[in-house]
């Protein structure tokens, strides 16, 4: 075992576009960046597909990492500190849970999950507590030290005020992914005043509260986070990306099940398509793997194969329409019947979107997402839920916003049109919904 306490000899520092600098003076933060399972994150973009519609979206999922780790850093080295709520025997562990919280993402993680059926958190897990570097060094702690790290990033710690630093509605992870997306994808509406509401967090128990002093902070802070959803991470053309980079995924899924030659064989895949997935075979997959696939695919046989990968590779995406799911129903049932008659399968050239956000919620007992509330500390000392003091939270809380959108190929319909009436027709019914 090695003292959890031992520093560098010298500060190490990342310069940051965000955050200035990202300090590291723990000998066991240094040593869990230089593993590789943490600068496997290097090769993941934070943002997915994001960057085939703000091309500056190509900062990774290690420097949002560095990122939430440097500001719980200061949340407990510089507001927390010598406050009574606050043990300081948590520190180290605050620290490396906020460093390794996304440790299981993989490649495009939302579109890989779904087809797949895995789930980014129990990679998380297991990378934490399996045969790994990050495991070895977190060992030198303690041989329970890594479950602990565990447990505060699946949220079953018994400390729940370490559990909030990471994952609440108001906490390091969403402070910095906010600012940090904001910053590469060129817009404004994530930038909110971090300094401020850092000032006014108090630990309170088993979570951190505001000054009331700070509430306007905090308002700024949900009003980007809603902004930042529906201007950037609903982006349409984002989603037309995901829909094509899904149906790829899918399709060469379907292939490999009806044991298509492949010209070029997904050995990285192999594991995946067979439901038997280990960690060794997980950590191999990062998104310059996928996109060596993707481009060799190009030149595959089967026609829907190639032409989504060429569609993805070039950026000749989908466009969409808007659509109401409650009320045309019976139109995307007469639309798939017409692909198919025109020679285009639906499964994989039609496709409805979803999108959804509630932007901020209180506690609800029983139902689904139930959500710990933002606390306001009153000057005379009592708590008050962010929304009754606030007209603007009030507005929104609990209000869950969704927009649905269908995807189409407009352009291998209008290749088609001038031979057949069908795709004139689907046309004709796309450009009225």
């Amino acid at each position: 075992m090695v003292d959890s306490s031992i520093k560098l000899s010298e500060e190490k520092v990342f310069k940051d576009p965000v955050h200035g600098y990202i300090h590291v003076r723990d000998k066991l933060i240094w040593d869990l960046i230089g593993t590789r399972e943490f600068q496997r994150l290097r090769r993941i973009k934070q943002l997915g597909t994001t960057y085939l519609t703000f091309h500056g979206a190509e900062h990774s999922r290690f420097s949002h990492s560095l990122g939430v780790y440097e500001v719980v850093r200061q949340i407990i080295d510089e507001v927390f500190e010598g406050h009574p709520g606050w043990n300081p025997d948590e520190r180290l562990l605050s620290l490396c849970a906020a460093l390794l919280h996304d440790l299981g993402h993989g490649p495009f993680s939302h579109s890989f999950e779904k087809v797949f059926r895995l789930d980014h958190e129990h990679f998380t897990k297991h990378i934490i507590l399996g045969d790994t570097e990050v495991n070895d060094v977190l060992k030198s702690v303690g041989d329970d030290f890594p479950q602990q790290v565990a447990e505060v990033i699946q949220k079953t710690y018994h400390d729940k005020l370490v559990v909030s630093l990471i994952s609440s509605q108001i906490d390091a992870d969403r402070m910095d992914y906010l600012q940090r997306d904001a910053y590469f994808t060129g817009v404004s509406y994530g930038h909110f005043d971090m300094q401020r509401i850092m000032r006014v967090m108090r630990p309170h128990e088993d979570h951190v509260v505001f000054k009331s002093s700070g509430m306007h902070a905090v308002e700024d802070y949900i009003m980007s986070r809603y902004q930042m959803y529906w201007q950037v991470y609903f982006h349409p053309v984002t989603r037309s990306a995901e829909v094509i980079l899904t149906k790829i995924l899918q399709r060469v899924k379907a292939l490999y099940k009806m044991g298509y030659p492949f010209k070029k064989e997904p050995v990285h895949f192999q594991s995946l398509f067979e439901e038997k997935v280990t960690l060794s075979d997980y950590l191999k997959l990062d998104e310059p793997v996928i996109l060596y696939y993707f481009h060799m695919w190009e030149e595959e046989d089967d026609r829907i194969l190639c032409d989504l990968c060429h569609r993805f590779m070039n950026r000749n995406l989908f466009k969409y329409v808007e659509f109401e799911p409650a009320r045309q129903y019976r139109v995307l049932r007469e639309l798939e019947d017409l692909f198919r008659e025109a020679g285009i399968d639906p499964e994989y050239y039609l496709a409805v979107d979803s999108s959804s956000d509630l932007p901020y919620d209180f506690y609800r007992p029983g139902e689904e997402e139930e959500r710990l509330p933002i606390h306001l500390l009153m000057p005379n000392g009592e708590l008050s839920e962010l929304s009754r003091e606030s007209a603007i939270v009030q507005a929104i809380s609990g209000k869950r916003r969704t927009d649905h959108k269908l995807y189409f190929p407009e352009d291998l319909l209008q290749s088609r049109s001038g031979e057949h009436n069908i795709s004139r027709r689907i046309l004709s019914m796309l450009h009225t919904f």
